[in-house]
């Protein structure tokens, strides 16, 4: 049991930590400078924490679902819009704030744009700084602001530095015809965790999860398989 608390191993090389790190240290920057510049350094700063945390998502973990770009723009509009109500009808305190986390996170799932961030960034947003209340409903806009300047540098950045973003559907490989007996590999996790070396990018999985995941989908497929045979019997 205590191995389960041990961290899994990275299949990342350090140059790709540190071309996540530098995009998101440029791509925050450029974010809460152009906040600053437009709202005000006070509510800027206010918006470090949510930003901060998106960024690692969209330059470290870029092909995970939560990075994707309806993911941050969804959920930021989401999160700032439930965060707005909740203040207003419950008041700025800490159990509606915790509400407003709540319920931003049914209406993220409902809308199919999850971004862990956007919890954060509704409390932030009900616990706000008086330079951030005295916006009122216009927090939308310095909000809404930030994301999109955050995606549009992970856009920029990832894909000039060779990462492909946003991720889009992946291909079907070309199968090749052999004239040899083929062989049915059983794919272990070590098969996927040199997969996930060779493609040397971030990854929110890890291969038992993934080998554990293709085994279910193999039993289905299968299951799916025999169900046909019987249908086309009868």
């Amino acid at each position: 049991m205590l191995a389960r608390w041990l961290p899994a191993a990275i299949n990342t090389r350090p140059a790709e930590w540190s071309r996540a790190a530098i995009g998101m240290a440029l791509g925050t920057l450029l974010t809460v400078w152009l906040c600053s510049q437009v709202y005000g350094l006070e509510v800027a700063m206010h918006l470090l924490g949510p930003l901060g945390a998106s960024a690692v998502l969209l330059f470290a973990v870029s092909s995970g679902a939560l990075a994707q770009p309806w993911s941050i723009i969804g959920s930021y509009l989401c999160a700032t819009v439930v965060a707005l109500l909740v203040a207003r009808v419950l008041g700025r305190t800490l159990g509606s704030a915790c509400l407003a986390a709540g319920m931003a996170l049914i209406l993220m799932c409902w809308l199919r744009c999850l971004h862990p961030p956007s919890g954060g960034l509704a409390m932030t947003l009900v616990l706000a700084d008086p330079a951030t209340i005295a916006l009122g409903w216009q927090e939308v806009a310095p909000v809404m602001l930030g994301a999109a300047t955050l995606l549009l540098s992970a856009l920029a950045y990832n894909n000039l530095t060779r990462t492909r973003y946003p991720k889009g559907p992946a291909e079907a490989p070309v199968m090749v015809p052999s004239a040899t007996p083929q062989v049915d590999p059983k794919i272990t996790a070590v098969d996927l965790e040199q997969a996930l070396a060779q493609m040397e990018q971030f990854f929110d999985v890890t291969p038992t999860e993934l080998e554990e995941l293709i085994h279910i989908a193999e039993d289905h497929a299968r299951r799916r398989s025999i169900g046909q045979v019987l249908a086309s019997r009868v």
